[in-house]
């Protein structure tokens, strides 16, 4: 039997060792109503679930369908795509609601990679504070099948940085 929304909920915040009073406080709801989500009688409002999903730390799919998508995976080599066929992605947001989101196909990469060029040099944007991230360790991962999440940051300005390959 599948696990309902309520009862993903109460997994996810006892996992994160929450108390309900705290989910609550966190959410700016009443406490009650994180015990009416976990029972089943409602359900959170729509505006509510990218806090709680990042509070469970799970994505908002994952909170509302229960299916992950693993983080990074190898993919073995008879079913690997061409590096033609991929693409780099880089996600960026702002605790002040600012967002970046930069698809770079990596054949692209690749050829920035053989002139010496960084992620900020790629994407025109000299801000990014990814200056440390080596684009050929990134090929070299790639190269070996694996996909996915290949970095995650969050910096204490709450700013968060995801990096991944498809």
């Amino acid at each position: 039997m599948e696990m309902t929304l309520g009862k993903r909920i109460a997994f996810l915040r006892k996992d994160k060792e929450f108390k309900q009073d705290e989910l609550a406080e966190k959410l700016g709801v009443s406490a009650q109503a994180v015990s009416k989500w976990e029972n089943d009688q409602t359900c959170p409002d729509i505006t509510l679930l990218p806090e709680l999903a990042k509070l469970l730390g799970v994505t908002v799919d994952e909170l509302l369908t229960g299916k992950s998508e693993p983080k990074v995976r190898i993919v073995p080599e008879a079913e690997r795509k061409d590096i033609k066929d991929m693409m780099l992605r880089v996600v960026m947001d702002s605790e002040r609601g600012e967002k970046m989101r930069i698809n770079v196909p990596l054949a692209l990469v690749q050829l920035a990679v053989d002139a010496g060029m960084s992620i900020p040099e790629i994407s025109g944007c000299e801000s990014l504070s990814l200056s440390n991230i080596d684009l050929n360790q990134v090929m070299d991962l790639v190269r070996q099948g694996v996909i996915g999440n290949l970095v995650e940051m969050e910096s204490a300005e709450g700013q968060s940085i995801r990096i991944f390959v498809e």
